[in-house]
Formats: structure tokens, C-alpha cells, sequence
């Protein structure tokens, strides 16, 4: 069974849908979570539900300051292990009528604060000789899609630096893999009318959504010993809507 007793773990984006299900994941597997995002009132509430995480509010577009915040998340925890970059946003809009703003937002938050942290969460895993990173991506950064093309540059981007980083660090016990959920169940789907809903599932072999915890697990696997020979790969979460 999968332990990650003693390990330490930063999971960005920890207020949404799939980042409250990935800390739920690491502390049922017994790690030592902090978990991070901009929302305090979300964040204390994450701390209600599970009192041993530890939080730090942070907003990732702030890129001079993410050495700073690997620091105190290196303090808090004493020590980094694993990697879970999950924050993301979108800003979606049809190319011709997309402003520079919310193509430049989208790849600052979503590519480039990810390689900062990355950058410098390898730091800390180099000298503690160990280290696990995991990207989330998504669907979309494979086939493309209508009105994203912000969100699936940032995201096709996200894999292929994981890639670069992972063949850097392959030799120094570090892995970077990418975990690329399809439509996953959230609040935000749950907004979505029926007839849409129904549209959505018929692209879908499996013909449902999937949730939170299948994108957990899989995570969690790339993240244990049971990975430790994989790097640079992606898993695909997606009820087979798109496959490699």
C-alpha cells in the first residue's frame, strides 16, 4: 500500500475541486501536506477539515516572490519531497477578439509560475538527493479546444517542460511526470445545464464524468515508490475521451 509517512508535500491550487481532493489524498496516505492558494477563507476552511495540513496564502502570478514562498513552505514543512503543481485559470475567448492580457495572464500563472516553483522546489529536492514532481495539465493540451487557446498553450507547455525538466533530473533520483484529467466533476461542471451535460458525456467512451479522486490516485501513484523508474510521462484521466 501506498505511504507517505514522513514525506513532505506542496500542493498549489489546494482550494479548488481537484487541489481539495489531492489533499485529501496525501493525508489519508499519512504525508505531511501544505497546501496553498489565494482564497484565506478557503484555505482556514481546508484547515478545519483536515487540522494537520499546514496552509500559506500565495498567489503564484507573483514570480519574484515564489523563491521566497518555497522557503517558508520549506520552513513549515522541514523539508520538500513532492511536488503537486495544480493552480491554474482560465480566460477564455475567441483568438480574434482575445486581449494581450488574457493571453499573457493565463501563460504567466499556468507555464511560467510552474516552472518558478519548479525551479526552485529542485533546489531543496537536489540537496535532500530525492524528489517526486507532478504537473497537472489537462485534456486540452492535446487535442486544443475552441476559445482556449490561452489554456492550451499554457497546458501543452506544461508538458513539454516537464519533459525537459525530467530528462535534467533523471539522473539525480527526480522525477517530473504530468497527470492530464478530462472533464473531472467540480463545482463548476455541476453548474453546467443538462442538455450540455449530455452532449459532453456523449464525447466520452466511458459516457460519465470523471471526479476528483480519480485524478488523486493517480497522483499519488506517480508521487510513491511504486513510479520511481517513471519520468516524463504523462497519465491520462479522461474515460478515454482522448488517448496517446
Amino acid at each position: 500500500m501506498i505511504n507517505f509517512a514522513k514525506k513532505k508535500i506542496i500542493i498549489t491550487g489546494a482550494t479548488g475541486g481537484i487541489g481539495n481532493e489531492l489533499v485529501k489524498k496525501f493525508i489519508s496516505l499519512k504525508g505531511d501536506v501544505l497546501a496553498t492558494g489565494t482564497n484565506e477563507e478557503k484555505l482556514e476552511n481546508l484547515k478545519k477539515n483536515y487540522p494537520s495540513i499546514e496552509i500559506l496564502k500565495f498567489d503564484i502570478s507573483k514570480h519574484s516572490e515564489i523563491e521566497s514562498f518555497i522557503e517558508q513552505a520549506h520552513t513549515k514543512l522541514k523539508g520538500l519531497d513532492i511536488l503537486v503543481n495544480n493552480a491554474g485559470i482560465t480566460l477564455d475567448n475567441l483568438s480574434l477578439r482575445m486581449k494581450n492580457d488574457e493571453w499573457q495572464k493565463v501563460i504567466d500563472i499556468n507555464l511560467s509560475s510552474a516552472f518558478y516553483i519548479c525551479k526552485y522546489a529542485l533546489k531543496k529536492m537536489l540537496k535532500n538527493k530525492f524528489g517526486r514532481i507532478i504537473n497537472i495539465t489537462s485534456i486540452v493540451g492535446h487535442t486544443g479546444n475552441i476559445g482556449q487557446a490561452n489554456y492550451t498553450a499554457s497546458k501543452a507547455g506544461m508538458i513539454a517542460m516537464s519533459k525537459s525538466l525530467a530528462t535534467e533530473y533523471a539522473r539525480k533520483n527526480i522525477t517530473i511526470n504530468c497527470v492530464s484529467p478530462g472533464f473531472i466533476q467540480t463545482n463548476m461542471t455541476d453548474q453546467i445545464n443538462e442538455e450540455v451535460k449530455k452532449s459532453l458525456m456523449s464525447r466520452i467512451p466511458m459516457n460519465k464524468l470523471g471526479n476528483g479522486e480519480d485524478v488523486s490516485n493517480s497522483v499519488a501513484f506517480l508521487a510513491s515508490d511504486a513510479a520511481s523508474y517513471i519520468t516524463g510521462e504523462t497519465i491520462h484521466v479522461n474515460g478515454g475521451m482522448y488517448m496517446a
